[in-house]
């Protein structure tokens, strides 16, 4: 099978294009975490336009601007001259631009870590010298870094046009990617790898154990110490960003239980815990029915393959590294059961925007007291109209389905909606009767209407 090494993107794709067209002088912060795919979708963007692609390093502004004026001077045709300024490359690019002119510079954030004049330079560049025939894409993945050209005291401040956050795909893009696999391999890849291109292609989706032995187990695997360089380049000491990952991932959502994992006083805890969630590697939340300073808050990973890694890879290098491990597949089907709950989420999303549930909700989401959880409860506040959903990454005869339905509408009255409209659903492999708990007023679904649905969105 011939895989397609580009999966979606429609909607940013048109964004770009929408830019260049606009006739005026454009200025894109383009970010997202590492191996999203920040760069494919440039390289197709730019095909068939005038563009000078560059991509910087960590050498410094003046080694880059030399570098950088070379490969502009090849394709334009300019003077080989000895220019050590981004000013006087630009400058000198300017004689000879053509009507419309794509400029990306990639890995923008390296020129940030290597010269703190950067922000300054640029900043002289797109007020003094661009003309309205520029497109200048500024691109990187230090995501700290490139927020902080937003910031109001940055010289940068004001002087973009658009930013763009590349976000990593969703489960139904990677189903695209594995047309071939069974649906129940791709949703394991999807709850190692989440969305992130370059890790759900090291897969094949043929034999999916082996395939994750290899790519996740294995001391000699890009993905094996991932993680690790991911934080280094992001926070430089990690060592309390590590411990508090690791205990996320091992169950510990409460602030106080994360404190006494990892050993940090509960005071220090917010610090670190917002540096995460601006990272987007963790994030808050609250019982669906809360509001957002609701003092139940639980904290997440929210980067699959971080979650992953921290679940089964780190506490185990040791053992990798000898050669001894084996892995515990009772624990990662639990795992992927917590991921299935994601995908849920996403698949009643599409549900959703298409009208194919009883209501349109505004907000979905946990709920949670004390002991007792909903899966997912999806709300619409104006209309007091309620979905309470459970999700179980498992096939269910009708007996526990029904079992299931009704212990779901025990928990639904703690949630306090007396006067709403409910309805009850479930999510699961399979569901055995599924047509007679509809005709009975549940709302059921599995991978078979999973499937359904992405037939019936096509290439959308």
């Amino acid at each position: 099978m011939v895989k397609i090494m580009f999966v979606n993107r429609k909607g940013e794709l048109a964004f770009l294009e929408s830019l260049h067209s606009s006739g005026k002088k454009e200025v894109l912060i383009l970010y997202g975490r590492r191996r999203v795919g920040k760069t494919e979708l440039v390289k197709r963007f730019i095909r068939g336009k005038n563009v000078l692609y560059f991509l910087a390093d960590r050498d410094g502004l003046e080694s880059n601007a030399r570098r950088f004026y070379s490969e502009a001077a090849g394709i334009l045709g300019l003077p080989g001259l000895e220019v050590r300024d981004f000013r006087e490359a630009f400058e000198l690019i300017k004689l000879r631009a053509p009507e419309r002119l794509v400029v990306v510079i990639d890995e923008f954030s390296y020129l940030l870590l290597a010269d703190k004049n950067t922000p300054a330079v640029f900043q002289h560049v797109i007020d003094e010298i661009l003309d309205d025939r520029f497109f200048l894409i500024l691109s990187g993945s230090i995501i700290g870094l490139m927020e902080g050209l937003m910031d109001y005291g940055n010289p940068l401040y004001g002087r973009r046009t658009a930013q763009l956050k590349l976000k990593p795909l969703n489960f139904f893009h990677v189903r695209e990617y594995f047309k071939n696999a069974p649906i129940e391999t791709v949703v394991r890849i999807y709850s190692v790898t989440g969305g992130v291109p370059m890790y759900f292609r090291l897969f094949e989706g043929k034999n999916f154990e082996e395939e994750l032995r290899k790519v996740a187990f294995s001391p000699t695997s890009i993905l094996y110490e991932e993680p690790e360089f991911i934080l280094r380049e992001e926070l430089g000491d990690v060592h309390r960003y590590y411990l508090i990952l690791e205990a996320i991932a091992l169950g510990k959502h409460r602030v106080s239980e994360i404190a006494n994992f990892a050993g940090i006083e509960a005071k220090d805890m917010p610090k670190y815990l917002r540096t995460l969630t601006s990272l987007e590697l963790v994030r808050r939340e609250v019982p669906v029915t809360e509001s957002e300073r609701s003092r139940k808050a639980r904290y997440y990973i929210n980067d699959r393959f971080f979650e992953f890694w921290f679940r089964f890879v780190k506490p185990n290098r040791g053992r990798i590294e000898i050669g001894t491990f084996e892995m515990d597949w009772g624990a990662f089907n639990t795992y992927v059961g917590r991921a299935f709950e994601e995908v849920s989420k996403q698949f009643l999303i599409q549900l959703n925007k298409s009208g194919n549930l009883p209501f349109r909700f505004t907000k979905i989401g946990r709920w949670w007291r004390k002991n007792e959880e909903i899966d997912l409860l999806a709300m619409n506040e104006r209309e007091k109209r309620a979905l309470f959903v459970e999700v179980k990454w498992k096939s269910l005869g009708k007996r526990e389905a029904r079992g299931i339905l009704k212990d779901l509408e025990r928990k639904a009255e703690l949630v306090g909606l007396d006067d709403w409209e409910k309805s009850y659903g479930l999510v699961a492999k399979a569901v055995e009767g599924k047509e007679k708990l509809r005709e009975n007023g549940y709302l059921a679904w599995d991978l078979r209407d999973f499937e359904r649905l992405i037939s019936s969105r096509g290439e959308d």
